[in-house]
């Protein structure tokens, strides 16, 4: 019961700004989420985004716990088993999704090959469009799959720089490709028009 109390303690600190209590909660804490987070995903690069994720949601959200709810550990457990296991769904959806398509694809017709062709050109282009690091760290994300605590240490960032670099160079190409499309569609000549 003290073991709580301290760990009550600590999220109260942090809720109030502590950074040295967040220290001490994370000591205290990341083995035991990780091992959680480990039983679910059996893939240590997603269960050291998970333990990221989860953590940075008690640096900002440190009051939404409620004693009369459970333990401080019954808390992170039941709020990592969670987080697993959306990310598990999410996960399955993109297989799923992923394993449709190349279903689809080996009934592809000439021309609807040509548009996958082009779709594929439209996001080569804009990958071109975005700034250099956002466009690096989606490069080795998604084309040469290294995790992002692997893209992290390789250009040198913080783990959180790394995902924010993705999450904006994924935005800017959206725009970029939104803005391709656009242009593409009215035969790629300029309305002078407007």
């Amino acid at each position: 019961m003290e073991d709580n109390q301290e760990s009550i303690h600590l999220l109260q600190s942090i809720s109030q700004g502590s950074r040295h209590a967040f220290d001490l909660f994370y000591e205290k804490y990341v083995q035991f989420v990780y091992n959680i987070a480990f039983q679910y995903t059996k893939d240590h690069g997603e269960t050291e985004d998970l333990c990221h994720d989860i953590f940075l949601e008690v640096l900002q959200k440190a009051d939404q716990y409620n004693p009369a709810k459970g333990s401080v550990r019954a808390w992170l457990a039941v709020k990592t088993k969670s987080r697993s296991l959306d990310r598990l769904r999410k996960k399955k959806a993109l297989l799923t999704n992923r394993l449709e398509e190349l279903l689809i694809g080996e009934e592809k017709s000439a021309d609807v090959e040509f548009l996958a062709q082009l779709e594929q050109s439209i996001i080569f282009e804009a990958l071109k469009s975005i700034p250099n690091e956002q466009r690096e760290a989606i490069i080795r994300s998604y084309f040469q799959g290294e995790t992002h605590k692997e893209i992290a240490s390789t250009m040198n960032k913080p783990l959180g720089s790394i995902k924010s670099l993705i999450r904006y160079g994924l935005n800017n190409m959206r725009k970029q490709k939104s803005l391709l499309n656009w242009v593409q569609s009215g035969g790629g000549e300029k309305n002078n028009g407007m």
